[in-house]
């Protein structure tokens, strides 16, 4: 007996097959994720909003403000006991996760990840973690979308439009940047730009900030007017500013990395989340505009109004004096990376957009301030558009995302006043980081190992093909203690290929090939049938394919190289198979017509 729900399911999809061509259901989905996914945004921004008016409005404010050192590691031991008592998974951090289901999952993603982020990124900024809430909303969107593909037995070229419709959708609704969110699919998923790929994008972004509008109304998360307008004099300042944001930008990613890899050595989760909460907690201590997301710090900046931010700082210095403030700025900018850093080691959820906008706008101000500062100079340099155009810099540095950094502006503004100026400083700080990472923050890791799916089609369809696809076990094996007529009689008379492992009896492990073009006189000399052994007979192979370790992009380089037609696969030292370049070619071709068929 069918149920309710699978009765008007199968009635939905006969309905659908009747009335919808393909394109047009993709898109209806398209519709359905950009809504989800700005319910979800608004869902994640109200209850973190809820916890710390909580605990920043009420307890820290009327009760003591020591509870600074105590809130991050009470919120990463109630993350950890979300994560095992109630999700039972791991919740994985911002955008990389999502990476990773394209490369190697096919688009599909585990079901938790659809409600995860949203349980446990409210709690980690909340009790003052010190990241944002877009990575999360961002990776709860597209775990929604990989539901709903999979609702609907959608292929894998539109499960990762899917995906990319999520992003674009999440940050839509975030900033109310509808372009900027299709500008940062585009780049941070390597979507190819047809028309096809943009109008699905479109109008997810839209669904996404038509609900932000729906529920927040007007406004904005960084309401920031514009100084005047663009003045060449000031296109000096603005080379320069790229010049800080790219070593910045490499400075931001060199201590993500670092911190990562310490709390990387300590196996137990108790122990990293001690640790993590007290350096946070020290941190925020020290300086309380690290707590959370750090928005108002950025509003307040752009405002000219920083005692609002830095009035609280425990050293009680006198906010009067410009290069006080220009210290604590710079001590905020410098830091912000190591608490958010840290908050990833603890164990805490979510992602680096903000921390990044935070550091990359306390960074554009500070270094407008210090201009400032100098009397020799015939003018003064608008804080509010060096606060921006020092975001573009940061986000341009770290992301590799020149145009998501200079429409996100340009949407926030509302006008194209700081257009120029924010492509000038975009091209700089993108220069100088791209020397020192060659990846973004995003897609280092995969980009290391050869899984990152990008534009280069070529290299997208490698990454997507599966080595279990290409591997052919019906060569028939040699052993090293057999001769010729074992030879002859076990595997060149039962085999259709003319090429043959050979194998140490008891290891199983691949000793050398037999090859039988090099065999072919022999094997009608019968009186050499007991005297030849396979070791008289065989030789190293060209080269080995190790399963697990090599990818299809060094498996490719490989054929190339050696000029090979079949290469052997091994595993920890273990005969797995054979890799032909025709089985190769023949699977590469499939999936290149699948990748690209948009039906």
């Amino acid at each position: 007996m069918k149920t309710t729900a699978q009765r008007w399911y199968i009635k939905f999809l006969q309905w659908k097959t009747q009335y919808l061509t393909h394109r047009q259901f993709i898109l209806l989905l398209c519709v359905l994720v950009g809504v989800a996914t700005g319910f979800a945004a608004l869902a994640m921004r109200s209850l973190t909003h809820f916890i710390e008016e909580v605990l920043v409005g009420n307890i820290i404010r009327y009760i003591n403000y020591g509870f600074y050192v105590v809130f991050p590691a009470v919120g990463f031991l109630l993350v950890y006991l979300v994560k095992k008592y109630v999700i039972r998974k791991d919740v994985s951090h911002g955008i990389p996760s999502i990476l990773y289901a394209v490369a190697k999952q096919k688009g599909i993603m585990k079901r938790f990840q659809a409600y995860g982020s949203l349980l446990t990124a409210p709690i980690t900024i909340g009790f003052g973690g010190s990241v944002g809430l877009e990575g999360p909303m961002v990776v709860t969107g597209a775990g929604i979308s990989s539901q709903i593909a999979r609702l609907f037995h959608i292929n894998q070229s539109d499960r990762m439009l899917l995906l990319a419709c999520a992003s674009a959708a999440a940050l839509a609704a975030i900033f109310k940047v509808p372009l900027a969110g299709i500008l940062f699919a585009i780049e941070v998923f390597g979507l190819d730009l047809t028309l096809w790929s943009l109008l699905p994008l479109f109008v997810a972004s839209l669904s996404g900030v038509l609900i932000s509008y729906l529920f927040f109304g007007n406004a904005a998360l960084l309401p920031i007017q514009v100084s005047g307008s663009f003045l060449m004099r000031n296109i000096p300042f603005y080379l320069l500013l790229g010049v800080v944001g790219g070593f910045m930008s490499a400075y931001f990613t060199f201590v993500y990395e670092w911190v990562n890899r310490f709390f990387a050595r300590f196996s137990s989760p108790y122990v990293r989340l001690l640790i993590g909460g007290a350096v946070l907690g020290l941190l925020v201590f020290l300086m309380p505009p690290l707590y959370g997301e750090g928005h108002e710090v950025i509003n307040h900046l752009k405002e000219g109004h920083p005692e609002l931010s830095l009035g609280d700082n425990i050293f009680g210095w006198d906010l009067h004096n410009p290069w006080v403030i220009i210290l604590l700025l710079a001590g905020l900018a410098f830091s912000k990376v190591v608490a958010t850093s840290v908050t990833f080691g603890a164990g805490g959820v979510g992602g680096i957009f903000s921390p990044m906008l935070f550091m990359g706008g306390v960074m554009g101000n500070c270094f407008a301030r210090i201009i400032n500062q100098i009397e020799w100079l015939p003018h003064k340099l608008p804080l509010a558009n060096f606060t921006l155009i020092g975001m573009t810099a940061l986000m341009t540095g770290v992301l590799h995302a020149p145009l998501t950094a200079i429409f996100l502006i340009a949407e926030v503004t509302g006008g194209y006043a700081l257009f120029v100026p924010a492509m000038v400083t975009a091209v700089i700080s993108f220069s100088i980081a791209k020397y020192f990472n060659k990846y973004s923050i995003y897609t280092m890791e995969l980009g290391r190992k050869g899984e990152l799916v990008n534009q280069d089609k070529d290299q997208a369809i490698l990454t997507l093909m599966d080595m279990g696809q290409v591997i052919e076990t019906n060569f028939v094996p040699v052993y090293t203690d057999m001769n010729l007529k074992g030879v002859v009689y076990e595997a060149v008379r039962e085999s259709s290929r003319n090429i043959f492992p050979v194998l140490d009896r008891e290891k199983g492990s691949l000793e050398g090939v037999i090859l039988l073009d090099d065999i072919r006189h022999l094997i009608f000399e019968k009186e050499l049938y007991e005297k030849v052994s396979v070791l008289e007979m065989m030789q190293p192979p060209p080269a080995l394919i190790h399963m697990g370790v090599d990818n299809m992009n060094q498996v490719m380089d490989k054929f190339q190289s050696t000029g090979a037609w079949n290469l052997p696969v091994i595993k920890e030292g273990k005969y797995i198979g054979f890799i032909s370049k025709s089985k190769l070619l023949t699977v590469y071709r499939r999936k290149l017509i699948y990748f690209s068929n948009n039906k």
